[in-house]
């Protein structure tokens, strides 16, 4: 086998190609193979040692013969199809999901065997995992720990909870009567994301981006009407806190963790609240208000907040970006710049 690699799946996305650049940017010198279904549209530096491999995770023969050609020594698992294109398709978002998982835990696991020692596998998880019953409870329960309310109503969340367990199988219990099954086991960690907001790339639609849309609405000028309640409300993290989490857990000392999935997160805001701070910044926003039932009653059955004291005493997870730094420093910055130059291209288009 060649020198040890990093195995990222879901290169393509959003983190999937943040993380990339932040492994490139702290070790250029780092072997990583990128994998997803559709070919990236954008480019690492040219020293990087980057391998693309365009790739269904489903296939099982596929996946193994990857683990023929390459070795690894930590695999960061991203791909998936998430909540609203799971409700869209909940078949196939189990069958990406579970499936592919299961393909690539068993990777895992090979290699592990191979090496004789763990390979780390390292799962962001997703507050959809959570399940409260009604808004009066979500109010009530405030900040919500591990191991509450695991009662999804999507398939996503539920997708997402089962391969958090089954990595919690993979890597105490598997193959448990056998005497040496320790030989295959893994070193498996997972955080559970809040709500992603990113400056640099614009939503997909997903059952959180109702924040970042108002954003990216806002500076683009155009009208938005938000899809949830005013009142609803959840946990929420820039896209460089969620990779700091990510790259943190996994360089975590083993033995420093006292459980395999935690909790993290940044700040919590309501519709109205992150409305609120968008029209500080962009006073000629307009933001109103068209409520969809289905995707409002997603949103009330995730917490308005989480917990993450054990991250926080274990491996010194700490966001960098508050709500005010956020918006101040991150956010409204970034996607200014983006589209007051988007619009100078578009400038100079017309005017050549």
């Amino acid at each position: 086998m060649s020198q040890a690699k990093v195995l990222i799946t879901g290169c393509a996305g959003e983190i999937g190609h943040s993380l990339i650049d932040l492994l490139v940017a702290s070790s250029p010198q780092q072997k990583i193979v990128a994998l997803d279904m559709r070919k990236p549209e954008y480019s690492v530096p040219p020293n990087a040692e980057v391998e693309f491999v365009q790739m269904d995770i489903t296939s099982a023969p596929a996946i193994a013969e990857l683990g023929e050609q390459h070795e690894f020594e930590r695999i960061f698992h991203l791909a998936a199809i998430l909540s609203t294109g799971g409700e869209r398709n909940p078949l196939r978002a189990h069958e990406v999901n579970v499936g592919g998982s299961v393909n690539l835990l068993n990777l895992a696991r090979s290699q592990s065997e191979k090496r004789g020692s763990p390979l780390t596998f390292v799962f962001p998880s997703t507050i959809a995992i959570y399940g409260l019953p009604s808004e009066s409870i979500k109010v009530t329960s405030g900040e919500i720990v591990e191991d509450q309310f695991l009662s999804p109503i999507t398939m996503y969340g539920m997708n997402k909870l089962y391969i958090e367990n089954l990595g919690r199988y993979f890597q105490s219990y598997y193959k448990f009567l056998d005497t040496d099954a320790a030989s295959g086991r893994i070193d498996f960690r997972s955080v559970r994301l809040p709500g992603i907001i990113s400056a640099f790339t614009e939503p997909t639609g997903g059952t959180s981006d109702y924040g970042p849309e108002m954003l990216h609405a806002a500076a683009k000028g155009v009208p938005y009407n938000c899809f949830v309640e005013p009142g609803a409300r959840l946990p929420f993290m820039t896209m460089p806190d969620a990779l700091r989490a990510i790259t943190s857990i996994a360089s975590a000392p083993r033995e420093k963790l006292t459980r395999s999935i935690y909790n993290v997160t940044a700040f919590s805001l309501s519709a109205d609240e992150i409305r609120q701070e968008v029209l500080k910044y962009f006073p000629k926003a307009e933001i109103g208000y068209a409520i969809h039932e289905k995707r409002n009653a997603i949103v009330s059955s995730w917490p308005g907040a989480v917990d993450d004291s054990a991250a926080r005493k274990d491996w010194g997870w700490e966001p960098k970006f508050t709500k005010d730094r956020a918006f101040e420093e991150y956010l409204v910055p970034a996607i200014r710049s983006r589209y007051e130059n988007q619009k100078n291209e578009f400038l100079k288009c017309g005017n050549g």
